[in-house]
This record gives structure tokens, C-alpha cells and sequence, in this order.
């Protein structure tokens, strides 16, 4: 057989492990700790954790032959109890790894302990915690022993079978934490009977709840070699336990976490029970008992003779036989026994000489297809390894549904298939049987269990998917006539399946097969709800319009998403459909552009409308103007040609003189064309506009010619708004008294009366003479007597005032000429030290170089000066060149060009030595005179200490540019940190 698959598998561990000692009569293990017990008294410790062994003697101070009865290890392999048996009766031992010498336990003395229960889940390393002793006189005992102590804490009796006394064989203890404190559960067992106790508190505690109260067992009676139970353990909790009684293997769950009261006997932790009949086992007519058990997660290990039957606990089935390597005086008595190794994971056997290992290899790996074949699905899924087990347990369901006609549950499982089974053989099975919402509900659930990277394979399967809803929709309507009215019909709840299968798979269906799809079944609303989904607004928003419901589209142009092109796209329709709402939604919508809703404003206005109904776009036009201050010339024009075909004006009025501009500077006050609102207005017949608009466009007269049409009153108003111009006031209001004349009808002097009361209305602007041409010419100047009188007197008036000016403007005259001829004799007087003011030199003693300075006449030793009113004084020369340099260079070449002049005059004036004064001298002088007044006015028209020369050269810099380079040489470097520094001698 090849071991590679076997589940257990049998290797010989050691030959002769009791050594010499006699043989082996009992075998326990515990964390890879064994520990055997021998004919002759002796304990063997064999430790492969750390590859230790030694021995005991438990015969010391014992006469007579002794043989080791019972040894039990805890799960740790830490503390050990064995019981002797021989002539001088029976003693227990209890003795701790780390000891060298056991200690007995002396009020066990005369008991045989076949049982020992330890408290896995509080027992450590130095301290046993509470553990339970079974006796073969079918007593109960607790007892506790801490390493330190060096012998045990206590030992206390518990409970002792009365009704029928019978040696306890096994003990199984296992606790729970609950809220109240520690509940305790305990299964122990006789040849016949199982008993189970359980409570809170301690182990005390419990049993003394049952001295008043029956204990509930389970009787199973029959002949056993020896009767055994065992708990698997994993993960440190018992799972499952299993009795070995004469009547079968009695096994089942455990449930620590139940609830029930301990009058209900086992069943408060007990759970699926079951009984494994020994007939099962052997083929002959005498069914064979086994001598011994193990348990392992799935299966049960029997010793039936030389042989080891693995008997798998859920299909109570046979799986293998195991034979052990046997020496030839061990085969006679063949396997004594079998124990498991729980930390470990190990089973063992043993015969009078030898340990055999029993390894598990995958124990599980076979358990899904037990459990298939007895149809527990749940436990063969769990139970699988890997995938193509997985599709197999689906498989299996699947075709147990399809063969009972139960198509949705049979497609839910062949959608759980990847690989045993293909696509189209699936979905041929559901075709074949025309099972159309069967093969639907297979697809969806493919789409479940589809990954993402399977793209091309979930667009298909959708695809088919829609156009299966699609059918089913059809078929429905087809069946019921009262489908449609029906909300609560098969026909609703497909289409909102339908519609919530269309959301979760837009993202993978293809939009125009879709759109298509739709579109021959004739079902526009999915239509739609999908144009949606996949943001295909301009469907959505055409679908609505052609239904009437705008605001519906109105709505899905609201969203975020929708682009606002859509807007003016949809714009004339809706307008049209719902002004109102349509209006409403432009004011609320961010970043819309007024200037291109201008054509479905200018279609909705071409339309008639009710006097009374409020004219929509009106309404959107002032939002944008008054409250967007848009100030796009389309959009004014537009609202002032809506205003010009209203019969009221007074809106239209009051729109053309509102300032839209606000008085911002450089801008206009008004954004519409001022030509077209003319011609507008004129086509319109709307005067009083058209007078606004000329004056406007500053064409008062024809403002005022029109306005005389409308209204005088209104005519004067045009004429008073000229302010600047005097002669055009004058000919508008010209234009207004030839009107106003032409238009009276009355009496002739009733006509002269009211002309001279609107001379009055001009405010003198006009007189008597000038209106009087536009009356008849035998109109009698009698009547205008008062008028022209009153006219004379003004003229009279007008002139008598030219006269006082005019003696005015001539004594002033007078005064500044006397002013002129004083100023020749005005002189100031200068001190014998006055200082030059740009020399610093004597103004009148100086050397000789001074006294030929060019352009000027020495008088005696001074040379040329000025002095002025403020008293600073300047030699000629000086105050030349220092306004030289200070004034502009235009102004400075003026200066120098002039001073050459007067000095070449000079030069000629001094070689005519004999003095005498001729026509050309005289010239000559005269230019010189000239000359030295424009020198005069050039440089001393002001001090140039104390006029603008001195003011200007505030601005000026310090430094001036020539001297930028003077300026960098004095700069200061900075000096380097890895430079040293030159002191300058002082």
C-alpha cells in the first residue's frame, strides 16, 4: 500500500522500552512526554521533547510481586499518578517532571485508581489544579498538588456509586467560564453506564448537588474488555467524545457553551449522539469487540487483536487497517493497548515490549467526499481542499435540485461551478427544459461570482442577462392585462429587479447594445432610467420634452454633472413647454450665459401672449440686468424692445434713463444701441422715448422738434438741459416760442399776452425783438408798447453799466502807467561788504578781471552787478553761470547764445574809438538794449535763491548720474573671513 496515502500510518518507536524491567502493562502520554508502567513495579519516563528517559522504582518497601495497574500523564507532561497493585493491596504515586523521587498518596491507600480527569484548561506546569480520581470501587475523589509542596494539597472525597456499585473506568473532565464563576463538566464511565454531572462553583460543589438529587446516565449494557472514554481535543477544548461500551461506540458533539439545567442529563453539553454497532466492524456472524480506542478528529482508532481498524466516525466505514512489527514472544499476546497524545497530535500502541507511533497525514482530506456522499453539503464544503472539490460538492447539488425540478435553487449552484462544468453546458441544460428565469438567475449569480479581470466574459453574460429581463417583461405583460395597474403584480417587481440589475451593471454593459436593446422592446422608461445611469442626459431631457414634463427636464439639467451646453440646446423647447419653471431654473443656474438664450427668448416673445400674463422673459431679462448687472448689449437691446411694444411707456422710460454703468469712470452709462432703441422707438410710435433718446445722444433740436409734437412742457424741459452752449439754448428755445406763437388760436392780444409770459418762462434769454418776427407783419406795434419799453430799459440799463466799467479799465490804465515810470527811479542800497552770493567775493571792490565782463559796460573799478528785491546780490558773470548750470540745457544754450551776442557787439562798439554816434552806432546800442533785456529776463527774472530754481533742486539727487562712477570707488567691500586685515598706521 503506498504510505504516502494512507491517513495513519504505523512505525516502531522503540523495541525494548521497558529495559529489563519486566513488561509493559500500561502506557500514557502527554506533550511527546510517554510514560510507561512494567510488570515489575517499575515507572519509565521516556521524554523526546529533550531527548531524556529515566526510571522509578515503585516497589520500594512492597514485598511480594507488584505490576503497575494504571498510569495517567496530564496534556503537559508534567505531573504523573500511577497505581500499584500486589500482594500487599494497591498504592497510588504521584510524581512531577522535575522530581526524582515519587510520593504517595496515602489516603488513596487500599483504592485502585482506573480513572484520572484532568482540568486542562487550569492546570500549569508547577500546579495540577483540581483534578478528578476514578476508583474501581466506583468512587470519586478530588485532589490538587502544587510541585513546591512536595506532596499533595488534598484529597477529598466527592461521590460514590450506590444504586449500582461499579468500578469507574474513565474519567473526562472539561470546564467553561461563565458570569457566575467556573461551571465544571464531567463524563465518566462503568462497563455499563455513562454518567455526566455538571455545575458551578468547584467540583465540590457540584457533586454535593447531586446527594438529593438522582444522577442521569446513559446505560449501555454488554460484555467489553474494558470500557473507555475519551474526549478529542483541539485547540486546547474538547470537541467530541467517544464511549467504547459493550453494546457499540457511543459518540457525539460537545457544547460547553449550552445553557440547559444538569436535570436534563447529558444533554446540556451532548449533542448529535449517535451509536456505532460492533456488527459493523466484522463480516462474520460474531461480531468482535474491541480491547481498545482512540479518537481522532474524524475517525476512531479500534484495537480488535493484533490489528488497529481506522473506522471514519461519519461513515461509520472501514478505512484501514494498521499491523504492527511484533516480535514473536509479543505476538502471542498481542496489542495490549492504545493512547493518544493530544499536544502532540500522535497516537501510540503497545505490546509487552515495544511502543509503536501511529502518525495521522491529512486526515481530513477525504472527509468532503464523505460527507457528499451522505448529502451534508455544508460539512463537505468545509471540508474541501481545493477548488475542483469545491465544484464538485455544487455539482452534486445542483444536479439533486435540477432532478427535483427546482431550477432557481439548481441554477444558484451550477453559478458556483468554475471548472468541472463549462459555461455553455450550463446554460444548455436550462435552455433544454425552456427555463428561461431559471437560466436568468444562473447568470446573475455567474456575475457574483465573476472577478473583475474577466471583463469581455461580464459584458456578454449582462448583455444576455438584460435581454432575458427584457423577455420576461413581455411574456408578463402578455399574461395579465392588469399587470400595468397592478403595483403590486410579478410585472413591478421584475421591472424594479430589472432597473436595480441596470445600476449595478452599467459600468459593464455596453451602452449602445443596450441603448438598442431597449429600444426594439419598446420599454423607453428603462430607456431612460439607463440613459441616466450612463449620464446620456440629452436622451433623458428629449424623452421628458416629449412627454410634457418639464420640470422633470428641468431637474436633470440641474445636476452637477449635466453640461450646461445642454441648457441652451433645450432652451427654445422648454421655454416654450413651461415658461414659468423654465425661467425659474435659468435664475437659480450658476455660470449660464444669458447671451445664448437669446434665440429661445426672442421665439418665446415672437409668440402671443395674454395682456395680463407676466411676460416670462421680461422677468429673466431684469434678473440679468438688475440683479447680474449683465451688461451684454444683446441682452439690453432685446429687453428694450420687449419694454417698446408694452402699451404703458413709463416701464420703457424709466429703463432708458437708468444708468446701468453707475457712474463708473471712463465706462458708459448705458450698455444698449442707442441707434437701434431710436429706430425701435420710432417704429413703435414711442415719442417721449424717442425725445430721451436724441437728447441722449446730445441732438437737442431733434429732441426739442419732436418733443413739440408730444408735449411743449416737455420741449421746454430739452431746451433747459443745454447749459453749455448759450446759442443753441438760445435757437431751442427759439424754436419753442415760434411754436408755441404759431399754435395759439385765440384773440390776437390774447396771443400777445401769452408770447410776453413765455419770455418770462426764459429767464431774459430771449427778448421782445427777437420772437417779434415770428407774429403777422400787421400785427399793431401798440400791443407790444409795454414789451419793447421794458426791453429799452434793459438795453439802457446794459449800457449805462459798459459805461462805469470802461472809466474803470481806464483809471486803472492811468495807475499803471505812473506804476511804470516810478519803477525807472527805483534803487536799493548795497554795503561797502556785501558778498557775491556765488563767489563769495566783494560785490564793489575787485580786481581787474572782473572789469571787462563780456557783454557789459565797466562803470569806474566795479564790474557788473544784480541785486534784487530779497537783497541777495550777484556779480553778472557769476549769477550767469550759476543759472547755467542749475536750468535746463535748452534754456542754458539760450543764456550762452545771448551773452555772445552782446559780447560781439561790445568788441565792435570799443574799435570805434573816435566816439562819435552814427546811424549804424545807434543801431547797434539799440540791439545791445535788446539783447541785454532778454539776458535780463533769462537769468534774473527771480533770485535764484529764493524762486522755483531753488524749489526744483529739492528733487534733485546728491549725487548725479556723471557722478556715479566718483561714487563706486567709495564703496565699502566687505572682507573675507579667511582674510586678515591691514591696520592703517594712525
Amino acid at each position: 500500500m503506498d504510505r504516502s496515502r494512507q491517513v495513519f500510518t504505523v512505525d516502531l518507536l522503540e523495541r525494548f522500552a521497558a529495559k529489563g524491567r519486566g513488561t509493559i502493562t500500561c502506557m500514557a502520554a502527554g506533550n511527546d512526554v510517554i510514560i510507561l508502567g512494567t510488570s515489575k513495579g517499575w515507572l519509565i519516563r521516556h521524554d523526546f521533547g529533550v531527548g531524556d528517559s529515566y526510571d522509578f522504582d515503585l516497589t520500594v518497601g512492597r514485598t511480594g510481586e507488584q505490576s503497575i495497574h494504571r498510569v495517567f500523564v496530564d496534556p503537559g507532561g508534567s505531573h504523573c499518578i500511577a497505581t500499584v497493585t500486589g500482594n500487599g493491596g494497591s498504592e497510588s504515586y504521584y510524581i512531577h517532571a522535575k522530581w526524582n523521587k515519587p510520593r504517595i498518596l496515602s489516603k488513596l491507600k487500599g483504592l485502585v485508581v482506573n480513572a484520572v480527569a484532568w482540568n486542562r484548561q487550569q492546570i500549569t506546569e508547577v500546579s495540577t489544579k483540581e483534578i478528578i480520581l476514578g476508583t474501581d470501587n466506583g468512587q470519586l475523589h478530588e485532589m490538587a498538588v502544587d510541585e513546591k509542596d512536595k506532596k499533595e494539597k488534598y484529597i477529598k472525597f466527592l461521590f460514590e456509586l450506590t444504586e449500582l456499585p461499579e468500578a469507574f473506568t474513565d474519567i473526562q473532565m472539561e470546564t467553561a467560564s461563565v458570569m457566575t464563576g467556573t461551571r465544571y463538566y464531567l463524563m465518566a464511565v462503568t462497563p455499563t453506564r455513562l454518567y455526566s454531572f455538571t455545575g458551578i462553583g468547584s467540583p465540590e460543589a457540584v457533586f454535593a448537588r447531586y446527594l438529593d438529587r438522582a444522577v442521569h446516565f446513559m446505560e449501555l449494557p454488554g460484555e467489553i474488555p474494558r470500557s473507555e472514554l475519551h474526549f478529542f481535543i483541539k485547540q486546547r477544548r474538547a470537541i467530541h467524545f467517544a464511549w467504547l461500551s459493550g453494546a457499540g461506540i457511543y459518540h457525539g458533539g460537545l457544547n460547553f457553551g449550552a445553557t440547559h439545567s444538569s436535570h436534563d442529563g447529558d444533554e446540556n453539553f451532548v449533542e448529535n449522539k449517535a451509536l456505532l454497532n460492533y456488527s459493523k466492524l466484522s463480516e462474520g456472524s460474531e461480531a468482535l469487540k474491541p480491547s481498545s480506542l482512540a479518537v481522532s478528529e474524524f475517525h476512531f482508532l479500534l484495537l480488535m487483536g493484533n490489528k488497529v481498524k481506522v473506522v471514519n466516525r461519519i461513515s461509520e466505514q472501514i478505512i484501514e487497517e494498521l499491523q504492527f512489527d511484533q516480535t514473536s514472544e509479543s505476538v502471542s499476546r498481542g496489542i495490549l493497548g492504545l493512547c493518544s497524545d493530544a499536544s502532540a497530535g500522535l497516537f501510540y500502541a503497545y505490546d509487552q515490549n515495544s511502543i509503536f507511533q501511529v502518525s495521522v497525514n491529512e486526515e481530513g482530506r477525504d472527509m468532503w467526499k464523505v460527507y457528499l456522499d451522505m448529502k451534508d453539503y455544508a460539512s463537505a464544503l468545509v471540508n474541501c481542499g481545493d477548488p475542483l472539490q469545491r465544484d464538485q460538492v455544487y455539482l452534486d447539488q445542483a444536479e439533486a435540485a435540477f432532478a427535483n425540478r427546482e431550477f432557481l435553487r439548481a441554477a444558484s449552484f451550477y453559478a458556483k461551478i468554475n471548472y468541472i462544468l463549462s459555461f455553455e453546458e450550463i446554460t444548455l441544460k436550462f435552455i433544454s427544459v425552456s427555463e428561461q428565469d431559471a437560466l436568468r438567475t444562473f447568470l446573475l449569480r455567474k456575475l457574483d461570482n465573476l472577478t473583475k479581470d474577466d471583463k469581455c466574459q461580464i459584458t456578454m453574460i449582462s448583455t444576455w442577462t438584460t435581454e432575458l429581463y427584457l423577455d420576461k417583461i413581455n411574456r408578463l405583460l402578455l399574461e395579465d392585462d392588469t399587470a400595468l395597474e397592478n403595483q403590486n403584480s410579478e410585472y413591478h417587481s421584475i421591472i424594479r429587479e430589472f432597473r436595480a440589475f441596470l445600476s449595478d451593471c452599467k459600468d459593464v454593459l455596453d451602452e449602445a447594445t443596450t441603448m438598442k436593446l431597449l429600444e426594439s422592446y419598446g420599454r423607453v422608461d428603462e430607456l431612460v432610467f439607463f440613459a441616466n445611469l450612463k449620464e446620456q442626459y440629452e436622451i433623458v431631457i428629449h424623452h421628458y420634452i416629449q412627454q410634457g414634463e418639464a420640470k422633470k427636464a428641468l431637474d436633470v439639467l440641474q445636476k452637477p454633472s449635466v453640461t450646461v451646453d445642454l441648457q441652451y440646446k433645450f432652451a427654445p423647447d422648454l421655454i416654450m413647454l413651461d415658461a414659468y419653471e423654465t425661467v425659474e431654473s435659468w435664475m437659480t443656474t450658476k455660470n449660464l450665459s444669458p447671451r445664448k438664450l437669446i434665440p429661445a427668448m426672442m421665439r418665446y416673445s415672437s409668440e402671443p401672449h395674454a395682456k395680463n400674463e407676466t411676460h416670462e422673459v421680461i422677468k429673466y431679462l431684469e434678473y440679468c440686468v438688475h440683479r447680474l448687472h449683465n451688461e451684454d448689449p444683446g441682452i439690453h437691446n432685446l429687453l428694450l424692445s420687449l419694454y417698446a411694444k408694452q402699451e404703458d411707456d413709463s416701464v420703457l422710460l424709466r429703463f432708458l434713463q437708468c444708468k446701468f454703468g453707475k457712474g463708473r469712470e471712463n465706462g458708459p452709462e448705458f450698455f444698449y444701441d442707442a441707434k437701434y432703441a431710436l429706430r425701435l422707438c420710432l417704429k413703435e410710435k414711442r415719442m417721449r422715448a424717442c425725445v430721451h433718446i436724441y437728447s441722449m445722444m446730445s441732438m437737442h433740436e431733434e429732441a426739442v422738434a419732436l418733443a413739440l409734437q408730444v408735449d411743449p412742457e416737455l420741449a421746454m424741459a430739452e431746451a433747459d438741459k443745454v447749459e453749455d452752449d448759450e446759442d443753441l439754448r438760445k435757437k431751442l428755445w427759439l424754436m419753442i416760442a415760434k411754436h408755441v406763437i404759431k399754435q395759439e388760436k385765440g384773440a390776437k392780444r390774447e396771443n400777445i399776452r401769452k408770447a410776453i409770459a413765455f419770455l418770462k418762462e426764459t429767464d431774459g434769454l430771449l427778448k421782445i425783438e427777437d420772437i417779434l418776427p415770428f407774429f403777422p407783419d400787421f400785427a399793431l406795434i401798440d400791443d407790444f408798447k409795454e414789451a419793447i419799453c421794458s426791453s429799452l430799459e434793459d438795453y439802457n440799463n446794459q449800457i449805462e453799466q459798459l459805461k462805469q466799467e470802461m472809466n474803470d479799465a481806464t483809471h486803472g490804465a492811468d495807475n499803471i502807467r505812473n506804476d511804470i515810470g516810478a519803477l525807472a527811479q527805483r534803487y536799493a542800497i548795497i554795503d561797502r561788504d556785501e558778498d557775491c552770493g556765488v563767489c563769495r567775493r566783494k560785490i564793489l571792490t575787485v580786481s581787474g578781471e572782473y572789469w571787462m565782463t563780456r557783454g557789459y559796460t565797466a562803470a569806474g573799478p566795479m564790474a557788473p552787478f544784480y541785486i534784487f528785491p530779497c537783497g541777495h546780490t550777484f556779480h553778472a558773470q557769476c549769477l550767469i553761470a550759476h543759472v547755467t548750470r542749475c536750468t535746463t540745457e535748452s534754456q542754458a544754450e539760450q543764456i550762452l547764445d545771448l551773452q555772445k551776442q552782446l559780447t560781439l557787439l561790445g568788441s565792435e562798439a570799443r574799435r570805434d574809438q573816435n566816439g562819435s554816434l552814427n546811424e549804424e552806432s545807434t543801431t547797434s546800442t539799440a540791439t545791445a538794449d535788446k539783447l541785454r533785456s532778454q539776458l535780463d529776463d533769462a537769468i534774473a527774472s527771480e533770485c535764484p535763491f529764493c524762486g522755483d530754481l531753488m524749489i526744483r533742486e529739492i528733487s534733485l539727487p546728491f549725487v548725479s548720474p556723471e557722478e556715479a562712477l566718483q561714487v563706486t570707488s567709495w564703496e565699502i567691500k566687505p572682507t573675507l573671513a579667511n582674510q586678515r586685515g591691514l591696520s592703517l598706521p594712525a
